[in-house]
């Protein structure tokens, strides 16, 4: 073994990473497909926020208890075998899926009572929360194929093409469930699982031999916790990021039931889709021009951008408004996204990455469920209600208008209030700077490059 040259792309070097991106961006795009169907069709059934709300803060649960685990895999084996275990997985849960949803009656399998609607969403919500490995390894890929100082842009392009397998999620997945139902749904979800996984075993990755530690436990909190610790600053980041995820729950519970309000399935399936193309101009913006020099501070004002989106999109019953606060929103994510990752790979060793990844993901996942779960009932036995009411209507007509949904719209704008605040206050500690002096004066990480042939 040698050690690899920082100024050339490793393991097969650009053209392989860009296979890795698209063929994940698929899997992506699958998965979320028949994750926004199962929510659009779920809410659509029951007009119930509370269950919208538990579907989605029960995804983000099993992210927040699966990824440490899965920056252990991560770590431990091959990124090309974690990824492939990743879509193993996928397909294995959207066959039982199909099992349940073809054998169960339609009245057993709708009841929020009874068992086999929980069982349904949760085989489901397995299938597409597994597709995080795979996005965990692409995430340590970067550092591995890339040259130090292109990871910004690869984080960005990461950003750009996801971005436009989610404006056809979106798309798809309205018009799937308003013109085709459930039944064709999950059906077309399961087959395209098979594509990417067959390209992926087609695809070679020369990496590193895996140096692994004996006493190192199969689920390694403490290793990524303390990885995360050695380098100054970098906790109290994976810390905001938690925080900043609280409002992100928020957005998570609420915005397909304000969404579904405003307009019908199809129209906000594609309505959504259309703002979603700013998640495509803002990682395709990244990817060519970088986060510039400091990207925390670049992070920080984005984060406090999106708080007075958050605060405005729904301050009239407005489909215009609505969509274009998305549009924006969608815009800022992926910069926000890059940044964090960008300074793990720069700022983690490379065996150790897997690892910081899982554990930030944890606490950041952790955080979007909590705020669902409190917020989805608040808004559905408490907010909404009181907004219905003459006095709710009287005393905040003047700063939201009047509609259907404006007992949402309420919650929008004082978590928009938070995220600024949060910006702001995070811009002012130690922290803050000991994190940007952490990631402007470190090396990049660089991984030890097998010798041998290119790979295929």
């Amino acid at each position: 073994m040698k050690a690899a040259d920082a100024s050339k792309p490793r393991g097969g070097g650009t053209r392989t990473f860009l296979h890795l991106v698209v063929n994940t961006a698929v899997a992506n795009l699958t998965s979320n497909f028949l994750w926004f169907a199962l929510t659009f069709w779920v809410y659509l059934e029951t007009q119930s926020i509370l269950a919208t709300g538990i579907l989605g803060g029960g995804y983000m649960m099993i992210i927040a208890l699966s990824s440490m685990l899965f920056g252990s895999i991560v770590d431990r084996h091959r990124k090309l075998i974690a990824m492939r275990a990743s879509a193993w997985a996928s397909l294995t849960a959207f066959l039982i899926a199909c099992t349940i949803f073809f054998t169960v009656p339609a009245d057993a399998l709708l009841s929020l009572t009874g068992p086999w609607f929980w069982v349904f969403t949760l085989v489901i919500l397995i299938g597409c929360v597994v597709e995080m490995l795979r996005n965990l390894a692409l995430s340590t890929t970067v550092t591995l194929l890339v040259p130090p100082d292109r990871h910004a842009n690869a984080n960005g392009l990461v950003g750009t093409v996801q971005g436009i397998a989610f404006i056809a999620t979106s798309v798809f997945s309205g018009l799937s469930i308003g013109q085709l139902g459930m039944a064709w749904t999950i059906v077309i979800a399961t087959v395209c699982t098979a594509i990417p996984l067959v390209h992926l075993h087609l695809i070679r990755v020369a990496e590193p031999e895996i140096q692994v530690d004996p006493d190192r436990r199969a689920v390694d909190f403490r290793g990524g916790f303390l990885a995360a610790l050695a380098v100054p600053g970098l906790l109290a980041l994976i810390v905001f990021t938690t925080f900043n995820n609280l409002t992100g729950g928020v957005f998570m519970a609420l915005l397909d039931p304000y969404g579904l309000t405003v307009f019908s399935v199809e129209a906000w399936g594609i309505f959504f889709g259309i703002a979603s193309v700013g998640f495509v101009l803002g990682g395709a913006i990244v990817a060519k021009f970088g986060l510039g020099k400091n990207p925390i501070r670049t992070m920080l004002i984005l984060v406090a951008a999106t708080g007075v989106i958050g605060s405005v999109f729904t301050i009239r019953d407005a489909g215009w408004l609505f969509v274009a606060g998305i549009a924006l929103f969608m815009m800022i994510m992926p910069a926000i996204e890059a940044a964090e990752q960008t300074v793990i790979q720069r700022v983690v060793p490379f065996d150790h990455q897997g690892r910081v990844f899982g554990f930030a993901m944890t606490f950041e996942a952790a955080m979007a469920p909590i705020a669902s779960f409190i917020i989805a009932p608040i808004a559905e036995f408490g907010v909404v209600p009181y907004m219905e009411t003459s006095e709710g209507r009287e005393r905040w007509e003047g700063l939201l208008g009047t509609g259907d949904a404006r007992g949402i719209a309420l919650i929008f704008c004082f978590t928009g209030l938070v995220s600024i605040a949060l910006a702001a206050g995070a811009s002012l500690t130690r922290a803050y700077r000991r994190v940007s002096r952490s990631f402007l004066t470190s090396t990049p990480s660089q991984p030890i490059a097998e010798t041998g042939p290119e790979p295929r």
